[in-house]
């Protein structure tokens, strides 16, 4: 069984920063990709930012050049760094990861995290 628990949100002012961490535990035989996804109040979810274990990174346009996204493949973590945040980067933040279980890693599935709040208020 695979696990994703993420720490690391909270309420910020504008132009502020945060960071958050993610951390898969389980029975992981590797870990294709892990990602930062966010859902806002009456929107859909959309991906924020990603990041492969060779390390190439994608981001969304409205995070580009203000979010860093980094992982630790040693001990399966990943983390966004939030800098110059804005009102609208307002959203429940949550942590993907495609993992391949089994004997060879195999068994390829995507995991998400239970979410971490994230408002950006004055």
């Amino acid at each position: 069984q695979v696990q994703l628990v993420e720490s690391g949100g909270g309420l910020v002012q504008p132009g502020g920063s945060l960071r958050l961490s993610c951390a898969a535990s389980g029975r992981i035989f590797n870990i294709i990709a892990m990602g930062w996804y966010r859902q806002a109040p009456g929107k859909q979810r959309e991906l924020v930012a990603t990041i492969t274990s060779s390390s190439n990174t994608n981001y969304a346009d409205s995070v580009n050049g203000r979010f860093t996204i980094s992982r630790d493949n040693a001990k399966n973590t990943v983390a966004l760094q939030m800098n110059s945040l804005k009102p609208e980067d307002t959203a429940i933040y949550y942590c993907n990861a495609w993992i391949g279980t089994g004997n060879l890693g195999q068994l390829l599935s995507q995991y998400w995290g239970q979410g971490t709040q994230v408002t950006v208020s004055s």
